[in-house]
């Protein structure tokens, strides 16, 4: 071979390798926006605790998670402890890549830092001014600030369950309502001064443990001089509901009609709610009330979610994703079981974020037997059904397509057509064991509906002839019940990591939040019996675990650490680098020649 012609081999071979990095590069850019954008979740879906099970969190496609950060645990000795393994970066990390923004909850008093020695104890010197080294909360608080708010930690629930007594288990806080408000203040002022993205939430409360609380502690806000002009110490209220979903509604109307009453405009999330079973066949739980099998629990979550919407809640977060490290038979939360199989509950859930994504408007029907709540997101229309009695309730449905998907609580679906303008959808019963918690199995009718804007929907309802109507009904029907749930004790269970709570985006930036309307419509058949009647006493209590230690939990996950989404794209990968090797084994081949 000639030198020219050597030379012209070698160009051509330069080229060759040349065109394959550059269509390497291309691949590799159009796969990191395919990434991109299907990263994006709905970020008012959440779960606790979902670093536990990242995979499984990324696969739902929840928009947050809540992550406890024990005082105990990151300051154990002293002020100038600061151990940052109790929360490990790896899972903040997690959370980012697969879009989904962290909520800490700051609870547990450092031993030394309490006036009483325990958790629940007011913290030393939390009526000095905040720049005093001898206010020990002020100075934690500003830290982890400081600390977290570069990882992305912009979220913080000041404390958990304020409101439950010392005499009542779930106990975590020892002072009066005056010393929480001085706990909230003192947080608020230092971490906004370090982090002016910071939201603070105030804790998450059960409600019935004490009905009176959010009140009092309006009051003492009021009272304050200093208040009105920092935005009354917080951003936005948290509220944890359990094992009835209607209560789920009640609830946050009443804690919103409250807010109205004070002048306070703040979002209401639902950070903590769930049945948990206690007729789960592999991990039966002896309960003295409140009996669920594994597919109320579903039902549950599917109602929970609609009614949480349409009573006007921004956020909403199960409690939790996944049990982990419990005593044999103790109380079981999680979608999914300690052996990380999956229940019914989890496929409730996914079914629900995925026809529910996006939403912009929810109107909710409200009958004595039944519940419709209507969703309305880009291009579709998905009503959630079921029935609240212990009778099958068949409706017709307004028809808005020629043909709608019909999708049961786990996400199984089949096609459905009109006759004569509706759809006719028969909707299970209620399941009553020893009381009626939770109505019957939810069903989704989904239709394609485009519409430039969203009043031409509510018009298209209104104007269709048909109203979802009731059919066919038994004349004796069993209600479920909105009296009072008596209190019970669950059994104690130690959770190894920190309970997580809900919140804003994944990103420092600013979370655009979608615009929501809801409406409420109730139907002209309503009875003056209200089966939604709030309960006037306490009901069950909420899970307030209080791990005995963190590093258990670390330990437990040492071998987990938390995945991403670059499963779905591995063949993309591959070609990927193996057109990177092919381009560099020419260069490589085309200087040996030369």
């Amino acid at each position: 071979m000639n030198r020219s012609t050597a030379i012209r081999a070698r160009n051509r071979m330069t080229i060759l390798a040349g065109f394959l990095v550059f269509i390497s590069i291309f691949l590799l850019s159009f796969d990191t926006a395919i990434i991109q954008e299907n990263n994006q979740n709905d970020p008012r879906f959440g779960v606790a605790e979902a670093f536990w099970s990242p995979e499984e969190a990324a696969e739902l496609g929840v928009g947050w998670e809540r992550i406890l950060f024990y005082w105990r645990e990151i300051q154990p000795q002293g002020p100038d402890d600061w151990n940052t393994l109790h929360v490990r970066e790896e899972w903040l990390d997690d959370a980012e890549r697969n879009d989904r923004e962290v909520v800490g909850l700051l609870k547990n008093t450092a031993p030394w830092a309490s006036e009483d020695g325990t958790e629940a104890g007011v913290p030393v010197g939390l009526d000095l001014p905040i720049d005093d080294p001898d206010n020990y909360w002020a100075n934690y608080a500003r830290r982890i600030a400081q600390y977290y708010g570069p990882l992305n930690v912009h979220n913080w629930i000041i404390w958990n369950e304020p409101e439950i007594t010392s005499d009542t288990y779930g106990f975590e806080f020892a002072g009066s309502v005056e010393e929480y408000y001085r706990l909230l203040k003192v947080a608020y002022q230092v971490i906004k001064e370090e982090d002016p993205q910071a939201t603070i939430h105030l804790a998450g409360v059960t409600w019935w443990h004490d009905q009176t609380f959010l009140r009092r502690l309006f009051e003492v806000a009021l009272a304050d001089p200093e208040a009105g002009e920092n935005d009354w110490f917080f951003d936005v209220i948290s509220l944890h509901i359990y094992f009835r979903p209607e209560t789920v509604y009640s609830i946050i109307q009443e804690v919103q009609a409250l807010q109205d009453a004070y002048g306070i405009d703040k979002p209401i999330w639902l950070n903590e709610t769930n049945a948990p079973p206690n007729r789960d066949p592999l991990w039966p739980v002896d309960r003295p009330a409140f009996t669920v099998d594994l597919d109320q629990q579903a039902w549950f979550i599917a109602q929970a979610t609609a009614l949480a919407f349409s009573a006007g809640t921004e956020r909403i977060a199960i409690y939790k994703l996944a049990d982990v490290m419990l005593p044999e038979g103790a109380e079981s939360f999680g979608l999914l079981r300690q052996d990380s199989s999956r229940r019914p509950a989890y496929a409730a859930y996914a079914t629900a974020i995925e026809y529910l994504d996006n939403f912009s408007q929810v109107t909710l029907k409200q009958h004595p037997h039944y519940y419709v709540a209507t969703f309305s997101s880009p291009g579709f229309i998905t009503r959630v059904a079921w029935a609240r009695t212990v009778q099958e309730v068949t409706l017709r449905f307004p028809a808005l397509s020629d043909e709608a998907t019909l999708v049961d609580v786990t996400g199984n679906s089949a096609t459905i057509t009109g006759e004569d303008g509706e759809y006719l959808i028969a909707l299970q019963p209620a399941v009553c064991h020893d009381d009626c918690l939770i109505g019957g199995a939810p069903v989704y009718i989904v239709e394609e509906y485009e519409v430039d804007d969203i009043l031409q929907i509510e018009t298209a309802i209104a104007f269709s002839g048909v109203e979802p109507t009731l059919v066919a009904l038994s004349t004796a029907t069993r209600f479920l019940t909105s009296t009072p749930v008596p209190t019970f004790t669950s059994i104690a269970t130690t959770s190894s990591t920190p309970t997580t709570s809900p919140l804003p985006s994944p990103s420092p930036t600013e979370t655009q939040e979608p615009q929501i309307n809801v409406t409420i419509e109730a139907s002209d058949n309503d009875q003056d019996e209200d089966p939604l009647a709030i309960p006037s006493s306490a009901p069950a209590n909420t899970p307030s675990e209080s791990p005995p230690s963190q590093t258990d939990a670390i330990n437990t996950a040492e071998e987990d650490i938390p995945g991403t989404k670059l499963d779905d794209y591995l063949g993309i990968i591959f070609l990927l680098v193996a057109m990177l090797l092919l381009a560099f084994l020419v260069i490589f081949i085309n200087r040996r020649r030369t």
